[in-house]
């Protein structure tokens, strides 16, 4: 039994009022007796087909269980068909296939161009750049361990670098500001982790399965925390960087300082990630206070600049 077929067999019978047992099998090539056995399972599967005996009987889907397409406006078609097809250039797999396929069964033919082009008035890529590691192929393989409970192994990179050998049970995937994570029970810390997919390596399906525990979604709001633990810093900028520094401050925080610069109240907290920022934009930014902010900047310049010989 194909699963493929049946699908197909639901679609057909949710556009058509009634089709009979030997058009269905003249169009899968399969016997009048499989037809039969489909439909059951269909039936088991908790969609209602009846069965009309006679000229012009056959199969139908029992009319309370058909949803009228009108009942989507070509707004939320294209709103659900912009969401399953970026999931589906990222993640394949036979139920986003399915779902794709019934929701275009929806569409009108007199209304398929206006949807059509709705759709592409928003494109979501979540692949990579050219050049940038390809983790489509780790999603795919958390996705299958989601769905049979099986067990990954894998190394782990934390912050400074350092690579642990691990084994977890997968519970989510989480794609969170462009950068996608995994939630998972660690059996080597003997707890709840978000793993980073980009500092997973050499991820591996293990055959051995998991009865699934109890678990709560991973925290991802630190909004609250950070601010909390943020102090602002004050930087002097060139305008041309100043786009990048927008995607961490507010327009208020933001005053023109001549034609060419700008001063910024930035958010900062003392730890590297936050020193490699500052770093990364080079020598269009000064930053101005605190002191011990400043004089922390100019010793790992100097680090750097002994590093090539400077």
């Amino acid at each position: 039994m194909k699963v493929d077929r049946l699908v197909s067999i639901i679609l057909i019978l949710l556009e058509t009022e009634r089709v009979g047992a030997q058009e269905l099998a003249e169009r899968f090539e399969v016997s009048p007796r499989t037809i039969y056995r489909d439909i059951d399972a269909i039936n088991m599967a908790g969609i209602p087909v009846c069965s009309t005996s006679g000229v012009g009987g056959g199969f139908a889907i029992m009319e309370q269980y058909k949803i009228d397409k009108n009942v989507f406006s070509a707004a939320d078609l294209s709103a659900i068909l912009m969401g399953l097809s970026s999931l589906s250039n990222m993640i394949r797999g036979e139920e986003l296939m399915n779902a794709l396929a019934k929701v275009k069964s929806f569409i009108p033919a007199d209304r398929a161009k206006d949807i059509e082009r709705k759709t592409n008035q928003v494109r979501i890529d979540l692949s990579p750049w050219s050049g940038n590691r390809n983790l489509q192929p780790d999603l795919e393989l958390i996705q299958t361990a989601l769905q049979e409970n099986k067990l990954l192994s894998f190394s782990y990179a934390d912050q400074r670098g350092n690579k642990t050998a691990r084994r977890a049970e997968p519970y989510q995937l989480v794609l969170k500001n462009s950068q996608w994570y995994w939630h998972g029970y660690c059996l080597t810390r003997n707890d709840f982790r978000l793993f980073k997919l980009s500092r997973t390596s050499n991820l591996q399906l293990l055959d051995e399965s998991f009865s699934p525990r109890e678990h709560s979604a991973p925290q991802l709001d630190a909004s609250d925390l950070l601010a909390q633990m943020q102090t602002p810093i004050t930087l002097r900028i060139h305008k041309s960087v100043l786009e990048r520094v927008l995607d961490y401050c507010n327009d208020e925080d933001i005053s023109p300082d001549g034609e060419e610069h700008y001063i910024v109240r930035y958010p900062f907290l003392e730890k590297d990630y936050y020193y490699g920022i500052l770093l990364g934009l080079g020598d269009k930014c000064e930053c101005l206070s605190p002191e011990h902010v400043r004089m922390e900047m100019k010793r790992r310049i100097t680090d750097m600049a002994r590093v090539y010989g400077g």
